[in-house]
């Protein structure tokens, strides 16, 4: 099994993102639309993954399902809590998703069928707005983030075997910087940095908090002149 070498819920804040936050207003379904659909120019953000070297056959594709639900009062993120025994990312805070099969044919499509797999969420409530750029995890994997809108209402049946819980977090929070901590680990192999935006009893750390962060960016460029 896959584990870091660290508890990095046990570290300490090494610093804090003193980027504006994103305007409340400007958090809303119709705006998310617009942004996609006519985006501005944006720089990525690479992260703190440290690299392992591709396989013989390159990265691994895979993709993930950014769910923003519609809420009544405000818009928020769906996310997954990892089961404990799984050989990858056990009990970690991710996304819906996973590899790309044979026959997915398009980023979306894999990221659609690993949603309905692993949370039973049927794809006629998800309206695909876009995507972010590829984004390379140090284990080897190439993932391609989507970003959806979400209507309910909507039934979930997780997948016990992969996931332990499936939770929500408000959209105004994870794109509001003072929330985006940069902590360190100090390996015997060397220092390790790490995004984290801790919620709760919930910690959302690595390839998906830098995720965020490059969902952050794009949307900082959207608005910038609003």
């Amino acid at each position: 099994m896959v584990r870091p070498a660290f508890d990095p819920a046990t570290l300490p804040v090494y610093s804090v993102s003193g980027d504006p936050a994103i305007r409340a207003c400007a958090l809303s379904p119709d705006r998310l639309r617009e942004y996609f659909r006519n985006p501005r120019t944006w720089q990525t953000e690479a992260g703190y993954e440290q690299r392992l070297p591709p396989g013989k056959d390159g990265p691994v594709p895979a993709a993930v399902l950014i769910p923003v639900v519609v809420r009544p009062d405000r818009l928020a993120v769906l996310f997954t809590q990892r089961t404990e025994h799984l050989n990858d990312h056990a009990g970690q805070v991710s996304f819906p998703g996973g590899r790309a099969e044979p026959g997915d044919g398009s980023p979306v499509e894999t990221a659609l069928r690993e949603t309905e797999e692993e949370i039973g969420l049927d794809r006629e409530h998800i309206e695909i707005i876009g995507t972010l750029p590829d984004y390379q995890t140090g284990t080897g994997y190439r993932i391609t983030p989507v970003v959806a809108l979400v209507a309910p209402p909507f039934s979930l049946l997780a997948d016990p075997f992969e996931v332990a819980e499936v939770f929500e977090v408000p959209l105004e929070f994870l794109m509001d910087p003072a929330n985006h901590q940069t902590r360190r680990a100090v390996l015997e192999t060397g220092e390790r940095l790490f995004y984290a935006m801790p919620f709760g009893r919930h910690f959302i750390w690595g390839a998906t908090a830098s995720m965020l962060r490059n969902l952050y960016h794009f949307l900082a460029a959207q608005t910038a002149y609003s």
